[in-house]
Formats: C-alpha cells, sequence, structure tokens
C-alpha cells in the first residue's frame, strides 16, 4: 500500500468507511491506511490558527452504523494492542546525552530522516499515523467530552480494565517509571551534581528513596493486589514526599549555580533529570482513580500523552531554550556585576568615564598605525588575519589592564543590569509603571556613559593617530597612507561603503565578548580554578602563601577580561579575510578606530579634502558609533530578557518609557543632572 502518496481529501466519514469496511470486513486490517485517512481528514491544513477541531461527524457515523462502530472498534484494538511502548515513554523528549552540541546534532538529523522502531511498537504506528510535529496542536483542541464519547461508542477497555496481560498498558507505564527512577538515581549520584548540592552530603539520596517507594508500588500492582492507586494511599503520598524532595534537589543545584558555576554538561544532567522528574510525576497521576468515570479519563490522557511525546520526541526549539536558559543566565549576571562599573551617575565618575576613555582613545592611536603599517607585509589573507588579531587583542587587552575605556563595551556589559531593575521590579510587585521608570531612568545613566566615552575615544584617537603619523613621516620621509587614503575615508563614508553593516557585524562581536567573559568566569568558578591556583602546594612554597593568594586574586577579576579582550580582536581582526575565503562583504567598522583611520585618511591626502568628504566622515563616525552601540545592547537586552524569563513584549513598554524619560529630560542622556534627586 502506497500509504502516504497524495490523494484528494475525502468529503466524508462516510466516504473513508465505505472505502475500507467491504462485505462487513475491514480491508487490510493489520495495515494503518485506515486509521491514516481518519486522523488526515480530521487534520486542519493549519493546526496553529485552527481554534478548535469537533469528532461530531466521526460519532454520528458510529452510532448510526451499528456494523461500522462493531468493526473499527475491533481493528483498533487489532491494531494497537500489545504493542509495546514502555522506551517510548522513558526516552522520547528527554535529554539523552550531556553533549548539548551532539544532542542537537541528533534532533536535527532525526527530524530530516525520522528514527523508524521496530513494527511491534507502539511509536511505530504514532510515527505512521501522527507523523507530523504540530499533530497534537490540533489533537489538544478536540473538546475532552468529545473523545470521552467516542471512547464509550467505541466500548475501548480502559487501561485498568486490560490490566490482565503480560503486555497491558499499566505494565508499559510501569515499566518506563522504574526506568526512569533508576537513571535518575545513578545520573544523581555522579560526582559534578553531588559538588552542587552539598547540602544533601550527610542525607540518604532521595533518589533512592523515589525508587524504593514505587517498587513497593509496583510490586503491589503487578501482583493484582490493588488494580489502580488511591490518592490517599499511604505508599502514594510517601512517593509524593519524595518527589518534591528530587524536586528540590535539582532547584537548590540550579539555584547553587550562582556560588559554585555550571558547565553544559552539568546543566545538561540536571535539565535530564528534571525532565524526568517532571515526566514520572505525569505517568504517576495516570495510576490514580477516584471514581469509576476517572479510569475512561485517565486511558484519554495516557493516549494524548503518548501522542504528544511522540510529536515532540524531537524538538530542537525547546531543548535550546531549556539549555541555554540557565548558562545564559549566569553569564549575564557577571557582566550585570560588571556592568555597574560602566554606568556612572554622578558628575565625578562621569568626568573619570571621560579620563578613562581618554586612556582608550590613547592606544587606540596607535593600533590604527600598526594596522596601516602591518597592511604593508608580504603574507596571506591568513598572515594579515593573524596580524590584525594580534594587533586588536594586545591593544584590547592592554586598554583593559591600565583601566581604561573602549567606547561600545559598555552595553554588552550593562544591559543585564537594566534588566536586573525589571527584575526586581516584578518580585517587589511593583506597577508596570515605576519599574518602567526606573529602567528609563538607568537606561539615561548608561546613554550618556557610552556618550562621553565616545567622545573621550574619538577626541584623542585623533590627534594620536596623526601625530604618529607625522612622527614617522618626518623621520622616515615616507607617508605610511599615501596609496591608503582614499581606502581609510570611504570606509567610513556610509554612502561609499557598507559602513553601517559592518559597524552593526562589530556590535555582534561586541556582544559574543560579553558573553565570552560571563562564561569564562562561569566555567572557572565551578572548575575552582582560582583555589586550585591559591592552594596550589609548589606556588606556595615558590612564591609564599600571601604572593600565591594575590596572583589567585587577580586572576579570578581580571581572567574572563583578558580572554574576553582577547576573542574581540581575534573577531575584529579576522573578519575581512573570512570575508574574502566566502567572497562576502564582511568587514568591521569601530568608532574609536574610524576617528583614527580618518586621521591618517586627511594625512595621506595631505588635508586636501572636500567639504563634503568631512561631512560624511563625520556622519559616518556616529552612525558607526549608533550601531557599534545598538546592535550591541539589542542582542545583551534580549539575552538578559530570555536568561530572566521576561516576556519580549517588555522591550515596546520600556521603549516607551525611554522616549517619555527623554522628552522630558534631553539633558540627561548626554550629560549628569546638576540635581541628583532629578534622576
Amino acid at each position: 500500500m502506497k500509504l502516504f502518496r497524495k490523494q484528494n481529501k475525502p468529503s466524508s466519514i462516510s466516504e473513508i468507511f465505505n472505502k475500507y469496511v467491504v462485505n462487513d470486513e475491514v480491508l487490510f486490517p493489520d495495515d494503518f491506511i485506515f486509521l491514516y485517512e481518519i486522523v488526515a481528514y480530521f487534520r486542519p491544513s493549519n493546526s496553529k490558527k485552527t481554534k478548535s477541531v469537533t469528532l461530531i461527524d466521526l460519532i454520528a457515523h458510529l452510532i448510526e452504523n451499528e456494523n461500522h462502530r462493531l468493526l473499527f472498534a475491533e481493528y483498533l484494538k487489532n491494531l494497537l494492542s500489545g504493542r509495546s511502548f514502555s522506551r517510548m515513554i522513558s526516552d522520547a523528549g528527554i535529554i539523552q546525552d550531556s553533549d548539548f552540541i551532539y544532542e542537537i546534532r541528533k534532533r536535527i538529523s532525526l527530524k530530516i530522516l525520522p528514527y523508524q522502531p521496530e513494527k511491534e511498537t507502539l511509536e511505530y504506528v504514532l510515527n505512521q499515523v501522527f507523523y507530523k510535529e504540530t499533530d497534537f496542536i490540533w489533537i489538544n483542541k478536540i473538546p475532552y467530552n468529545e473523545l470521552i464519547e467516542l471512547f464509550e461508542v467505541l466500548q475501548l477497555p480502559d487501561v485498568f480494565t486490560a490490566h490482565k496481560i503480560k503486555k497491558d498498558a499499566l505494565s508499559e507505564v510501569m515499566y518506563a517509571i522504574g526506568i526512569i527512577t533508576q537513571r535518575m538515581s545513578g545520573r544523581s549520584m555522579e560526582t559534578n551534581i553531588i559538588r552542587m548540592v552539598p547540602e544533601y552530603n550527610h542525607l540518604e539520596s532521595p533518589f533512592l528513596g523515589l525508587e524504593k517507594e514505587f517498587l513497593e508500588i509496583e510490586k503491589q500492582l503487578r501482583n493484582r493486589e490493588i488494580t489502580y492507586v488511591d490518592s490517599n494511599d499511604l505508599n502514594y503520598k510517601q512517593l509524593v514526599i519524595l518527589h518534591k524532595q528530587c524536586v528540590d534537589f535539582v532547584r537548590q543545584a540550579f539555584k547553587n549555580s550562582s556560588k559554585f558555576g555550571i558547565t553544559m554538561k552539568v546543566n545538561q544532567s540536571l535539565l535530564r533529570i528534571r525532565q524526568q522528574l517532571i515526566r514520572v510525576e505525569i505517568l504517576l497521576s495516570l495510576f490514580i482513580v477516584r471514581e469509576e468515570s476517572d479510569k475512561i479519563r485517565q486511558s484519554i490522557n495516557l493516549s494524548l500523552k503518548l501522542i504528544e511525546y511522540n510529536c515532540y520526541k524531537n524538538n530542537v526549539k525547546k531543548l535550546i531554550g531549556e539549555s541555554t536558559q540557565l548558562i545564559s543566565y549566569e553569564i549575564t549576571q557577571h557582566t550585570a556585576k560588571t556592568g555597574e562599573h560602566y554606568i556612572t551617575e554622578s558628575a565625578n565618575e562621569y568626568f573619570k568615564m571621560f579620563k578613562g576613555a581618554l586612556g582608550g582613545g590613547l592606544i587606540v592611536g596607535f593600533l590604527c598605525v600598526i594596522k596601516v603599517l602591518m597592511s604593508k607585509a608580504e603574507t596571506s589573507d591568513f598572515g594579515f588575519a593573524f596580524l590584525y588579531s594580534m594587533n586588536y587583542s594586545i591593544g584590547f587587552i592592554l586598554i583593559y589592564l591600565f583601566g581604561f575605556t573602549l567606547a561600545t563595551k559598555q552595553p554588552a556589559m550593562t544591559a543585564s543590569t537594566l534588566i536586573k531593575v525589571i527584575e526586581e521590579g516584578l518580585k517587589a510587585n511593583e506597577k508596570p509603571s515605576e519599574k518602567h521608570k526606573a529602567f528609563a531612568h538607568l537606561f539615561a545613566r548608561l546613554f550618556r556613559s557610552q556618550f562621553i566615552a565616545f567622545v573621550g575615544n574619538v577626541i584623542l584617537a585623533f590627534p594620536v593617530a596623526l601625530l604618529l603619523i607625522w612622527l614617522i613621516d618626518l623621520s622616515t620621509g615616507i607617508n605610511i597612507t599615501d596609496t591608503k587614503w582614499h581606502t581609510l575615508l570611504n570606509d567610513v563614508n556610509p554612502v561609499k561603503s557598507a559602513a553601517i553593516f559592518h559597524a552593526s557585524i562589530a556590535g555582534v562581536f561586541l556582544f559574543l565578548s560579553g558573553i565570552i567573559s560571563g562564561n569564562v568566569s562561569n566555567k572557572n568558578k565551578h572548575n575552582q580554578v582560582y583555589y586550585r591556583i591559591q592552594e596550589n602546594p609548589f606556588l606556595k612554597r615558590s612564591l609564599g602563601v600571601a604572593k600565591t593568594a594575590k596572583i589567585a586574586s587577580w586572576l579570578e577579576q581580571k581572567w574572563p577580561g583578558i580572554i574576553s579582550n582577547f576573542w574581540f580582536g581575534i573577531f575584529m581582526g579576522s573578519t575581512h579575510s573570512i570575508g574574502i575565503f566566502l567572497g562576502l562583504n564582511l568587514d568591521i567598522r569601530h568608532i574609536t578606530f574610524a576617528s583614527g583611520n580618518i586621521a591618517l585618511g586627511a594625512y595621506g591626502a595631505d588635508f586636501a579634502l572636500t567639504l563634503s568628504t568631512w561631512i560624511w566622515c563625520i556622519v559616518g563616525l556616529i552612525l558607526i558609533g549608533f550601531f557599534n552601540f545598538i546592535v550591541s545592547f539589542a542582542l545583551s537586552l534580549g539575552l538578559a530578557l530570555r536568561s530572566r524569563d521576561i516576556p519580549i513584549f517588555e522591550v515596546f513598554s520600556l521603549q516607551k518609557s525611554v522616549w517619555s524619560h527623554f522628552k522630558q529630560y534631553p539633558t540627561h542622556f548626554f550629560f549628569p543632572p546638576r540635581n541628583r534627586n532629578s534622576l
């Protein structure tokens, strides 16, 4: 049979039954095509937009045609009974590996070419009939009372009544729960997990208790001492308590991540345990029967869950969302702490930022000239990428270590600080207007801090680059930009080049550098790198206890920033060469370097530039700075919102509050207010 051959959709349920029920027999009784066509009849063209799906036509047809009802009920029983599904509910949709990248790759490959289980399993039937990931969306929109009515019309046995054979539904569910509890027990005892919850060091593992308690209930069910579970049963109540303790164990481990740090592998392991606990809770609830009608309801609930798990087992979006949320939270927590130093409040802090920015501009002036000199080397594109990357990396690290400021580094570090205002407002149940107002005030402080950093960088990078190229010309008689000045000036001009696009690329790299800084800090904390240095016996004997502790403390404070700036330099220096390799117009533009390059270009042209050239260079400089800022800030803000599970639509309210504050106090976005209370 060609099951998936494109056919015209039948006009009615009667047409499908008349097609497959002939001479009081179901054609192809062991094939799925009959069931497949009925499902296809009800499947809407757009599952997400469909408000509801009704089974009234099917129910009415079965009531009116007794013969069809009996044959269809028998067909379903023969098709579905005795099929195993324990492996499906113990595995489907649950993280199987602690390697995040591997898990993503595996799910993507399975979406492209789905795994096909053995033909005697229920998963095989579901794969053949409900093969679309969106199938559960429309199934979930079927009125529950219609599902009950269909179940009763077909007189299907509930899972409790059918609990008489070896491979019945309850046995499969029990076996699956048993597998999951054993897996949780083993995973929770791993060293990396135990280290996350020292509070449980001297306590018995709640996972072992959960496993033992479930075995007691399973024993009673398998021995037919009970056919279902009473919610008032003492064993069940104890099971619920132990399950809650397991949930608290995982919650505490995640909570302790701020104290001990966390790696992606540990994060994935904890997520797997959490998913398994949720699965166990759902499956255990299917055993509960309070009244006779619950038997049918629980049978339907089990059926719906089986379809749901099978539909979503290869869901990539949910996996990425769950896996990255905590890691992104810990990373943004680090950048939030770092970002607090980049937001000025008083006039004192404002001018201190200005002085730091002047220092950053001083170093960038040197970097601009060094890059021009490097461009004259005879080497490959890879050679240029290496030279430029080292130039940028060393320069950025020096700026960082000297305590200077590089404009545009603030947005990636400060978005999380801003979001903390919203988060604290939500926790304190503040009115939306109050928390948005606090955000606007803090954003004004950030913007003026960024503004003065721009000013400090630009006004010193320009004269320093100019002075250096003049000194080189004076001492050697060579104008190093006499053939490059067109390129240097055109690269800044937004009309003659893709300066805005290249500035946006630099904004992405600024965002990534913030991510790297937080990730390094988080990983080193988890691996106790600084403590290991501090207590290293060789270092303590060679350098002394005090000096070793000082080195460890210095590395704890500076190492994430050093690595972050190193990689930022690599990104900035290698982008153009990668663009050449790919045949794409890729490059970077940074406002501070653009300022230095304008000086070098003007000197190379002997300052014989038209007024329009100067104007476009200034306009380009402003636009480059704006897009450096807005891209890195928008990406960091989005990550911070997501990591704290704050709805993205909050952005629109934040925009309104910032605009309202700007209209009321426009000067606060550029200069500190005289009266601090006005902020």
